[in-house]
């Protein structure tokens, strides 16, 4: 089991249904959203920080679509958009 290390320290077991949420309530479609989790989830180590998680959803994006990048990086810092953890 992978966990993730959260920005106020603790850490928690990695799920990437968490990423998928978040980047769909940003508007980025479900399949991609899907694709990009699982691309996550297969290259992450113990440890791996959210921030780190939110580096490589951002940089895939980026090569995808650079619109979606807009709308995730808004609900990254507004803290009513992001999913309850």
């Amino acid at each position: 089991m992978v966990l993730v290390t959260r920005k106020d320290g603790s850490r928690e077991e990695f799920l990437p249904a968490k990423i998928m949420i978040s980047m769909i309530r940003a508007g980025v479609p479900a399949g991609y959203a899907h694709t990009i989790a699982q691309d996550i989830g297969k290259t992450a180590c113990d440890g791996i920080t959210t921030q780190e998680i939110e580096i490589r959803a951002v940089r895939m994006l980026m090569a995808r679509n650079p619109e979606w990048v807009k709308e995730v990086l808004v609900s990254l810092t507004l803290p009513e958009r992001r999913p309850v953890t």
